[in-house]
């Protein structure tokens, strides 16, 4: 059983919560929030006594194996460094980090340490991204690929309104590309790998972060075009065009439906069941990783693409971030 905290008190941490619970391989022990009282509502609803506002207590405790890191982004490298320096395993909300220098720091701290670090990125741990894996020889020679995540954000009125929310300030390390096109671009690396290279172009807000883009991965037979914003929703699917058919992908961040259309042949709706909480496949997968004591997985490859191609792209279109000028230790 698998001993494990959190950081962070908001929904994302309920949804991880109830995830990693039904897989019956973690217990939930401690919370984390700076205001102990906040820690201790939170924690008295799944029965938690451990309640900490020092996070350096929280990683030293050994109360706990592993630590769930659902912070504003511009902390998730920090405190994942903290507990890992402390032997503890760390799951971070996407993006797990920055840029990619403090992913380069935080995989060789943990390699060192023994321990796992894994980015929650629930896309390529569904069923149904598998689904899509399986169906790509089925369409021949792959010519085209169109990912679209476009979620407009609750938090925009308050930015139009005047005022300056996390989820649209350069200081928690924000924007689309970080919070909304990372789940299109890691389903794209995921699948092919790393591009030959690629394009991008965004659209930015007075506060400095993007408020919508496009990037296009450049491969040797084909391109992925990867279209994303936070202050506009998207209704269309994703779609994979190959020579012999088409597959159609309905909500490319958690994968809900996938059918493929094969030229001169009746759809063929290649769907399978999911959890509707989708992050217990990646708690399930985290768990695996612990219990294989596997620090060196394949997973931190694409986070290291995925994290070098957007700290490039950002610096492309225009969006800095306080991190960018730190270093982690």
């Amino acid at each position: 059983m698998i001993r494990f905290g959190v950081i962070g008190t908001n929904w994302i941490t309920d949804s991880f919560i109830e995830a990693a619970l039904k897989t019956g391989q973690y217990q939930l022990t401690a919370v984390y929030s700076r205001q102990l009282e906040k820690a201790q509502t939170f924690a008295d609803k799944y029965g938690v006594s451990l309640c900490f506002d020092d996070l350096e207590a929280m990683a030293s405790s050994s109360e706990l194996d592993a630590v769930y890191i659902a912070s504003p982004n511009s902390l998730h490298a920090p405190q994942a460094m903290q507990f890992i320096q402390h032997g503890k395993h760390v799951i971070g909300e996407k993006p797990l980090a920055s840029n990619i220098a403090e992913i380069e720091t935080l995989i060789t701290t943990a390699q060192a340490q023994g321990v796992v670090l894994f980015e929650a990125m629930k896309t390529t741990y569904t069923p149904n991204f598998d689904q899509i894996r399986a169906a790509l020889p089925k369409l021949g020679k792959l010519r085209k690929v169109y990912l679209s995540y476009c979620q407009l954000s609750s938090r925009y009125g308050k930015y139009l309104n005047g005022d300056n929310p996390n989820t649209f300030n350069p200081a928690f390390s924000n924007g689309s590309l970080m919070d909304i096109g990372i789940y299109p671009l890691s389903a794209a690396i995921g699948l092919f790998g790393e591009p030959n290279s690629f394009t991008a172009q965004g659209a930015l807000l007075d506060s400095g972060v993007d408020a919508h883009g496009t990037l296009v991965l450049h491969y040797t037979d084909f391109d992925v075009v990867v279209s994303h914003s936070k202050v506009s929703n998207g209704l269309i699917p994703s779609e994979f065009q190959g020579e012999q058919g088409t597959l159609l992908v309905d909500s490319i961040s958690e994968c809900r439906a996938v059918t493929l259309h094969r030229s001169g042949e009746p759809a063929l709706e290649m769907t399978v069941a999911q959890e509707e909480n989708v992050m217990y496949y990646e708690a399930l997968e985290f768990a695996r990783l612990i219990d294989a004591q596997q620090v060196s997985h394949p997973d931190l490859a694409r986070t290291q693409i995925v994290s070098a191609i957007i700290t490039k792209a950002r610096e492309i279109i225009g969006v800095h971030f306080p991190a960018d000028e730190q270093t982690l230790a």
